[in-house]
């Protein structure tokens, strides 16, 4: 950890809505919040890693009561200076483990959250935690990529996903530990910087085993928000485990 906001600190929380732009398209928020509303039903949603509110604001906006988790503090200030974002109750914590003390119909976390615990133990911990706090028929969302191993040639470990003039990030990869991290340079007045986030990259078979050892059981499985189907080829998937009834 860098600090008590981990990774996503003040440095990172001044630009970061900047930075995800395009996520926060209609379009892209829309097909989310969309679904999770669905599942919530009249809620209300528990939201892991709520940061500064790209789809729990929206999901509020759509009646759905909304509480986050989330360790930064300088994401959740950003969180809170938004129309609406004072209304959204957040707990600060770890998400593995904080505990909020209520039931909820639905649990998610989006965009790689769930990779910011980054070891097995973690991410199997957060499963019980999230099969705690859910009520019975509720259902645990994760949003999260497909490692992309196949990209790699023999003998390296690095997966670039932006080139420009002036800024450049790439994934690195170990097979082994399955420990990966992002990594962002930018280029400013001729002086670089450079900016790594730590993961562990999960396999969709893997968290269907850590839903079975919380007492979860896989409900749906698709590509997207839009529930396109999930295929050998596709880059990320939108999982949905429910909490038996009874």
């Amino acid at each position: 950890m860098i600090d008590a906001d981990g990774y996503f600190g003040e440095n990172i929380a001044a630009t970061y809505d900047e930075s995800t732009a395009d996520m926060s398209r209609p379009d892209v928020v829309g097909s989310a919040v969309d679904l999770l509303a669905e599942l919530a039903g009249s809620g209300p949603a528990l939201e892991l890693g709520i940061g500064t509110g790209r789809i729990a604001l929206p999901l509020a906006g759509r009646g759905v009561p909304v509480h986050g988790i989330d360790m930064s503090r300088a994401m959740v200030d950003r969180l809170r200076a938004k129309p609406g974002g004072d209304a959204i109750d957040v707990t600060i914590g770890d998400f593995a483990s904080t505990r909020v003390e209520k039931s909820f119909s639905a649990a998610y976390p989006v965009f790689n959250t769930l990779m910011n615990l980054t070891s097995q133990d973690a991410q199997v911990d957060c499963f019980r935690n999230v099969a705690a706090h859910l009520a019975p028929g509720g259902c645990f969302v994760v949003e999260v990529m497909v490692p992309e191993l196949r990209k790699l040639p023999a003998g390296q470990n690095a997966v670039p996903f932006h080139i420009s003039e002036s800024r450049w990030a790439f994934d690195t990869y170990d097979v082994a530990t399955q420990a990966m991290s992002s990594n962002y340079v930018t280029l400013t007045d001729g002086r670089a910087e450079h900016w790594s986030i730590p993961f562990r990259y999960i396999w969709p078979a893997e968290l269907d085993l850590m839903a079975r050892l919380a007492g979860l059981r896989l409900r749906d499985r698709w590509q997207d928000w839009t529930r396109e189907p999930f295929t050998s080829e596709s880059g990320k998937h939108v999982s949905v485990w429910e909490k038996p009834v009874g």
